[in-house]
């Protein structure tokens, strides 16, 4: 079968490979359909920050239908089309015990720890797997990892009802918090450096594009940083208000660019967001009303041969794009 696979740290490859082993007890297999490329995705590329094995098949953000049912599995049944949980837990550490899995001692991805959805085929656990809303296209299905990201830090932030928020950033994550803010009643302003970028996810969510030196002048209280960019961390901590939320959503690298003292006088609240909990199983509950507001922020539907070089390009940030999908099964994403 077709799969795209991660060999090493700038090392991933359009390869011909065996295509998955049938499923063991409380496993299923899929024949994927449509995949989406993550900024982790190229963050594990770049850097090679989470490869455990390698190679390995590469993607978290996926959909299919099932082909095969391992024993024990009673949830799905086959030819039901799914979306798909990207995160391994164990299950029995303290964190899964207490019901945040999102935070598991041995956690790991799919497309790291067992092989991912940048292929025809991909056996995973059945547990995650949950059965996809009718009527919706797998297009849309793909993105319901991403959206269950987006929606988790919402949750965090517990914001008042009608509060407004700053969001840092316009790519995927940046892009879909905002859309479900702005749903939920929430005043939104965004700001990235990336001018096309900012102005597509303002135009299909009516939010108002901002910069630093106007947020100097305007009082908020929420914000979320989805770059990971330690210049714009600290540009909100600077110009956030009092008795304030910050939530930290982008994946950047370790700096010194928190003062405690600031943050005790200012009652600042800094609030990390890792991946969601339970907030896929209410994406697929909001997914067909959301669908007709995702297509704004779908740039490309490529193929699998075309990922490696898709890769490089999104690596430049000079795309103005949002959210690239894969077209692996299937004839229009549908």
């Amino acid at each position: 079968m077709e799969a795209v696979r991660l060999h090493g740290v700038g090392d991933l490859r359009h390869e011909t490979v065996t295509a998955p082993a049938a499923p063991e007890r409380d496993e299923v297999t899929l024949a994927v359909s449509v995949a989406g490329i993550c900024g982790s995705d190229l963050h594990n590329y770049r850097t090679g920050a989470w490869i455990s094995r390698a190679p390995s098949v590469a993607g978290h953000e996926f959909t299919g239908s099932v082909t095969a049912l391992g024993e024990g599995v009673s949830h799905v049944a086959i030819g039901d089309r799914v979306i798909v949980d990207s995160r391994w837990t164990c299950g029995t550490c303290q964190a899964c015990r207490n019901g945040v899995r999102q935070v598991c001692t041995n956690l790991g991805f799919l497309g790291e720890v067992i092989d991912g959805g940048f292929a025809e085929q991909v056996t995973l656990p059945a547990r995650n797997v949950i059965k996809a809303p009718a009527g919706v296209a797998d297009r849309y299905l793909a993105m319901a990892e991403p959206l269950a990201v987006a929606l988790h830090a919402l949750n965090l932030m517990d914001m008042p009802k009608g509060a407004e928020i700053v969001v840092a950033g316009c790519g995927p994550i940046g892009g879909l918090i905002t859309l479900l803010a702005t749903r939920a009643g929430h005043p939104v302003k965004i700001l990235d450096r990336d001018n096309a970028r900012t102005a597509l996810v303002a135009e299909a969510t009516r939010a108002e594009v901002t910069s630093f030196e106007a947020l100097s002048d305007h009082y908020y209280r929420h914000a979320i940083d989805t770059t990971g960019s330690p210049h714009v961390i600290k540009g909100l901590l600077s110009t956030i208000g009092g008795a304030s939320r910050l939530g930290l959503v982008g994946i950047g690298s370790a700096a010194e660019i928190i003062d405690p003292v600031h943050l005790v006088e200012r009652e600042i609240a800094l609030v990390g967001c890792h991946a969601f909990n339970d907030e896929l199983a209410a994406i697929g509950d909001m997914l067909r009303d959301l669908a007709p507001q995702l297509d704004p922020f779908i740039a490309d539907m490529i193929s699998l041969a075309d990922v490696p070089a898709t890769y490089e390009l999104l690596l430049t940030g000079k795309t103005g794009r949002i959210k690239t999908l894969i077209q692996i099964g299937g004839l229009d994403g549908r």
